[in-house]
């Protein structure tokens, strides 16, 4: 298959590419960036065919879509800066990029008849209660600007094609970019204490991993709304960073503290983050190994 990826210069993106490449699948790599900005790895992610594009440009999707004629595209590019998705001279953009960008995708997608697969997040949904939320749920109620652009994403997808895979997830962390492992990690080299919250509970998805179930499923023709995370159950951040820093054997006080107490985010954070996966199996997917092993092997990706 011949796969267009959107992205490629992010967490997922990047892995995504490599998977394609161990399945023999041929991977056309996309971002922003004139030339590929990711991580300088010698994977088959820096160094396959790379289309710079401008999502939020309606032509110029087209024309490289029509171009490449892809058999599907996984759609991993998007604004994910939660918090200055809500200061106001940026919604528009973020609006442009989560919502528009990914409906030119769809509507040249569906010119082409090709598969379309989106990845989307649980801030679809309004974070709130204990119940995990079920991936056919339509009880939309995003609490911030990048819940509800992501949202609009999902339902120009939704509305335009048949062929399509729409794909939450949560918690990501993975080589190529920024994540919380990292940032815990960075900051135990400054603090010997840390506050992180233990309100929110979710559970941790490793790119790695998370890549490996999506080429699975863009090879099937098992359409429809799926929820994606490691397996391993449900923690909060505060349990997350804990764990952290017991297998990277670092020394540090963690101390629980509530999101109120918290009180730094600009946007509403969802305080159930609990994404029921039970779907995939009911499609002969294979789940995700735990979080506690997929941190283990990621620690030992980044050397630590």
């Amino acid at each position: 298959m011949k796969i267009f990826v959107t992205g490629v210069a992010g967490q997922l993106g990047h892995d995504v590419m490599n998977e394609l490449a161990l399945r023999g699948h041929e991977g056309v790599g996309s971002d922003i960036a004139p030339c590929y900005s990711g991580i300088a790895d010698e994977s088959y992610a820096a160094t396959a065919p790379y289309v710079s594009l401008d999502i939020t440009d309606d032509d110029a999707v087209a024309r490289t879509l029509q171009a490449i004629r892809p058999d599907a595209v996984i759609h991993c590019a998007a604004w994910t800066a939660v918090d200055l998705a809500e200061d106001e001279d940026k919604q528009a953009k973020v609006r442009a990029i989560n919502a528009g960008g990914t409906e030119s995708i769809a509507r040249a997608c569906k010119l082409l008849g090709c598969k379309m697969m989106y990845i989307s997040t649980d801030y679809v949904f309004n974070g709130q209660g204990e119940e995990p939320w079920q991936p056919d749920c339509k009880e939309y109620a995003p609490l911030s600007v990048y819940g509800q652009t992501k949202l609009e994403g999902e339902l120009a997808v939704s509305s335009m094609l048949e062929k399509y895979f729409i794909v939450r997830i949560a918690w990501v962390f993975g080589l190529n970019g920024k994540n919380f492992v990292k940032t815990m990690l960075g900051l135990s080299q400054r603090f010997d204490t840390l506050r992180v919250v233990n309100d929110q509970i979710g559970t941790p998805t490793y790119t790695l991993d998370l890549a490996r179930l999506l080429v699975d499923m863009i090879e099937t023709d098992r359409y429809g709304y799926y929820h994606a995370t490691n397996e391993g159950g449900y923690i909060s951040w505060y349990d997350f960073a804990c764990e952290i820093f017991r297998q990277a054997g670092v020394e540090m006080n963690v101390i629980p503290v509530t999101t109120a107490e918290y009180g730094v985010s600009k946007a509403a954070r969802p305080f159930n983050s609990r994404l029921d996966k039970s779907k995939l199996t009911e499609n002969d997917f294979k789940p995700l190994p735990s979080w506690q092993d997929a941190l283990k092997r990621y620690l030992k990706e980044i050397n630590q």
